[in-house]
């Protein structure tokens, strides 16, 4: 089946395909708690919509309860074919702080070439890339190369906490021979790239209380106890001075690289400069990890406060505030435990909280990191440069003989999945075959990274937020698993 009517129909309807992507942009398909569910559920419907426009069948809302819905369509009529079950994520993150946008998070916006607006990357472009794929091989060949199913949840980022309850209700839906994930990324523009790592997530809330009402600090101040310095000297004594995590033992399980990754770090010539210009840290701030950036990044463990309170700046007063709170986490790498790591964290937390403050920990998380076999990457990743990137969801412990990781991104890459579907048929049949269901991991959050820098409309050009954001043209496709046995490549 030729791929060129196909890729000559999305460059005329590139435009309708972006409309679809800013439809849905729209929708504030927040799914963390205290943001109104109702938009989720609108998302769901969107998605159902259009899918159906695209031409996909069987379209249907799922849901079981307490679980925000998920979206299912198919396409079942390449009979001898491999089936595709294709995975996005239409809920997003909080907008955070508005005043930091240029433009309303919920519009869309396109400016300098790129579309601005939360979801526009993670991962609402995943869904209008499956769905412009399908649409335009349907229009123009009235059928698929291969069966697809499509599957969009709507908890990703949240931890996809009802994922396994979801798998074990719809599984014979799930049944598929490989599944696509649209929710990676790629190092850079024009680079291809194959996620091969993810580091896992341990998060918690930690509350230090030192009275049982605020006071005057005139008053009171020099004898009591002020929780807001006590919560400093803990989370200050999580990392030493060179930001390395303190905790005695952290590092024991922390696995040397292999020759594959070695040789993929030295070929990817990541600068400090590109750092600095990518994240727009300020000119003086150091920068911690040493020199090795990506090592630090993508291999080692870190830590992180995300959110820290006592007052606000408008209840601001000269009080001693009779406690403080954050939140906190810690990244961590392949062959580390989260439930043991979580247990050293707080450990040391509870050992280092000073003057005898009451510590008190809730909304405690756990995700594990996820890592493609040893054998996998020595086999392949010397072909290519590879990124581990930030977290994502995979489905788990599913139906699927294999996993297809495929790093994509955004409207552009409407392009992508059009090849996608042509390049695989002829190399999948030959390798389906029956291999032992994989263990379950935890799945992770999205790596949206704020949602400030969203994916290039148009494929070319250098892609600045390259840490952020995949390549516009992904070219590789892997075969994953612990059977995995091969990487194909289009060139």
């Amino acid at each position: 089946m030729n791929s060129d009517q196909p890729l000559s129909y999305a460059a005329q309807h590139q435009k309708e395909f972006v409309e679809d992507l800013k439809k849905l942009v729209a929708i504030p398909s927040v799914s963390f708690p205290g943001f109104d569910p109702a938009n989720v559920v609108a998302s769901a419907e969107a998605v159902a919509g259009l899918l159906r426009r695209r031409g996909l069948e069987n379209v249907e809302i799922l849901t079981i309860p307490g679980c925000h819905p998920y979206v299912y369509g198919d396409w079942l009529h390449a009979p001898g074919a491999p089936t595709l079950l294709m995975y996005a994520h239409h809920d997003v993150q909080p907008a955070g702080r508005t005043e930091l946008w240029k433009s309303p998070p919920f519009v869309a916006t396109e400016r300098d070439g790129r579309l601005w607006g939360r979801g526009s990357a993670d991962d609402k472009a995943g869904v209008v890339v499956t769905a412009s794929a399908i649409d335009a091989y349907l229009r123009t060949h009235g059928k698929l190369p291969v069966n697809i199913k499509v599957i969009i949840e709507g908890e990703e980022e949240i931890g996809s906490e009802h994922l396994e309850a979801f798998l074990q209700k719809y599984k014979s839906k799930m049944a598929a021979d490989i599944m696509i994930l649209t929710d990676t990324g790629n190092y850079d523009t024009g680079v291809p790239s194959i996620t091969t790592a993810l580091r896992g997530l341990i998060s918690l809330d930690v509350t230090v209380r030192s009275a049982d009402h605020p006071l005057h600090s005139g008053m009171w101040g020099g004898a009591l106890v002020d929780p807001v310095q006590a919560l400093a000297k803990m989370i200050a004594s999580v990392t030493d001075k060179d930001g390395r995590i303190a905790i005695p033992g952290f590092y024991a399980k922390v696995r040397k690289l292999g020759r594959a990754e070695e040789k993929s770090l030295k070929a990817l010539k990541y600068t400090e400069k590109d750092f600095r210009k990518q994240s727009g840290v300020l000119p003086k701030t150091k920068l911690l990890g040493g020199k090795d950036l990506l090592r630090s990044n993508w291999y080692q463990p870190s830590y992180s406060v995300n959110a820290i309170q006592a007052s606000t700046r408008k209840d601001c007063a000269n009080i001693i505030n009779e406690a403080a709170w954050c939140h906190m986490g810690l990244r961590i790498v392949e062959n580390m435990d989260p439930k043991e790591t979580l247990k050293k964290f707080k450990a040391h937390l509870l050992k280092n909280a000073p003057w005898g403050v009451t510590v008190e920990f809730a909304g405690e998380s756990t995700r594990a990191p996820g890592q493609l076999p040893q054998r996998t990457l020595e086999f392949g990743l010397d072909r290519m440069p590879v990124q581990p990137v930030g977290q994502h969801a995979d489905l788990g412990d599913t139906t699927a003989e294999f996993v297809v990781e495929i790093a994509r991104d955004a409207s552009a890459l409407l392009f992508e999945g059009m090849f996608l579907l042509q390049a695989l048929q002829p190399r999948l049949k030959p390798l389906v075959r029956p291999i032992p269901r994989q263990p379950h991991h935890q799945p992770g959050e999205g790596h949206d990274g704020g949602g400030l820098h969203p994916p290039p409309l148009p494929p070319g050009g250098r892609n600045d937020q390259r840490q952020r954001h995949p390549s516009v043209v992904p070219l590789s496709v892997l075969i994953g698993g612990d059977h995995a046995q091969r990487i194909f490549s289009r060139r």
